[in-house]
């Protein structure tokens, strides 16, 4: 009998919750959850209407990957569950995997680094080193915060993913947003994301002139990392490996 078959003959789509629970785990680990809060979700069906979520406030070190909901985008009956979810987290992942089957896998936090630059009068990244030169044409800055991501809110930030190369949503007096092909994919970004605000923003904090690298060298630096072989599936194999060594029970 494998593993699954052990641990949870009833759930589907194992390797998938496996992968996002280790990525709240880790998640917490570099303190980039915000209490019960933030959300990471999944799409597991063709169209990317269904989707894996974390489950309504429970914290990101306690998530297992058999606390998964496992929600449809179309259904309208989904807030009178039992084990409805947060409705920020429905309004907003829900309306994102409704809208844009591109976005596989979308991951929403509140790390310090990345909503200090979403505070600023300009929100933009300048590409100054090759982390920031990561995310170079490849986000956009949600400059109309509306309040708390219920499901109007959620459509108007999933309006501005339309285009397949942006990746992530520098969102405005609030947080950051990022998708991605896979948890691997989506993880990798998000931990990169945020290096990259806290890069930019201890230059700014030295108060000096900021070597910022030219349109061409930031372009080829984003695509030569685009193309970077299997680098984020090594780093979430990684992350996976560390917690198995420590006996974690995450993937339970």
């Amino acid at each position: 009998m494998n593993k699954q078959a052990e641990l949870s003959p009833n759930l589907t789509h194992w390797q998938e919750r496996v992968d996002m629970a280790a990525a709240f785990r880790w998640t917490a680990r570099l303190d980039m959850h915000e209490g019960v809060a933030n959300h990471f979700s999944l799409a597991v069906n063709e169209d990317g209407t269904q989707f894996l979520m974390n489950p309504n406030q429970v914290h990101f070190a306690r998530v297992k990957a058999s606390d998964l909901l496992l929600l449809d985008a179309n259904d309208p009956k989904t807030m009178e569950r039992p084990d409805a979810p947060d409705p920020t987290a429905w309004g907003l992942h829900g309306s994102i995997h409704r809208l844009c089957p591109h976005a596989r896998c979308v991951m929403h936090v509140h790390s310090i680094h990345a909503t200090v630059l979403a505070c600023l009068a300009d929100s933009t990244l300048p590409p100054i080193d090759q982390n920031t030169a990561t995310f170079y044409n490849r986000y956009v800055v949600d400059g109309d915060f509306g309040g708390l991501a219920f499901e109007d809110e959620g459509a108007r930030c999933a309006s501005m993913l339309s285009d397949p190369k942006v990746k992530t949503m520098i969102m405005g007096n609030h947080g950051v947003l990022v998708i991605g092909d896979s948890v691997a994919d989506t993880f990798n970004r998000l931990y990169y994301f945020e290096r990259a605000a806290e890069t930019y923003i201890r230059a700014l904090q030295t108060g000096q002139k900021l070597r910022v690298l030219s349109d061409e060298i930031a372009e080829k630096t984003a695509q030569e990392l685009d193309d970077y072989p299997d680098q984020a599936e090594r780093h979430l194999a990684e992350l996976k490996a560390i917690l198995d060594d420590e006996g974690a029970n995450y993937a339970t």
